[in-house]
């Protein structure tokens, strides 16, 4: 059985629903991915996808589909994808048990790559 790259929370799967039902053109579901950037390293992207990018992970989870950026995989092994609002903003959250450090303002995370071997090792105990 593959690992899991990511799974995601009831909410942040019906808010890909309204994206999906909201938008003025076809979409397939979100692309999700990191770069560099913020003064602690990396963020997080999140973009609409119209049709599949070759060589993408795919997630396909509660009835909704999230495409992974092949160079985002190894950072995102692991991770609950949720969206979560509050009073003064509203977005997609991620739990990532690869994050070893965030910046004060929130805007960029630094991100391991997950440690396949133990992740193997984990999955062989079960």
């Amino acid at each position: 059985m593959p690992f899991k790259i990511m799974s995601l929370s009831d909410a942040a799967a019906e808010r890909i629903r309204e994206i999906m039902e909201d938008s003025d053109e076809p979409v397939i579901g979100v692309r999700v991915g990191v770069k560099n950037a913020g003064c602690a390293g990396m963020a997080y992207t999140l973009n609409y996808l119209k049709e599949p990018v070759p060589g993408d992970d795919h997630v396909a989870e509660k009835g909704v589909d999230v495409y992974v950026e092949p160079k985002a995989t190894l950072f995102l092994l692991g991770t609950v994808m949720d969206y979560k609002e509050s009073k003064m903003s509203s977005g997609f959250t991620f739990d990532n048990p690869n994050k070893t450090g965030e910046c004060g303002c929130g805007e960029s995370v630094q991100l391991k790559p997950a440690d396949l071997k133990a992740l193997a090792e984990a999955r062989a105990q079960v």
